[in-house]
């Protein structure tokens, strides 16, 4: 069983990677980009067979590790 894990910056949060992105993207003639949001995506092969126990395994991988819970949010895919 897979599991993708998606972590971004909390709203609200300054996101200097995703402004350089931006800027980056508006010096190459994309200038109709408002904003942008940077963040990361890990995957796992997750021996459990239950989803939502793994779902469950997961996020507590998140809260332990993965994320930084105070500026940044996740969210759980199995896949």
């Amino acid at each position: 069983m897979k599991a993708r894990v998606t972590i971004m910056l909390k709203d609200g949060v300054l996101d200097p990677q995703g402004e350089a992105i931006r800027h980056a993207l508006g010096g190459l003639g994309f200038g109709g980009v408002e904003g942008v949001r940077q963040g990361k995506v890990i995957e796992l092969d997750l021996a459990a067979t239950d989803a939502d126990a793994a779902q469950a395994e997961v996020a507590r991988m998140c809260e332990s590790l993965l994320a930084n819970t105070v500026i940044e949010k996740y969210a759980v895919e199995i896949v």
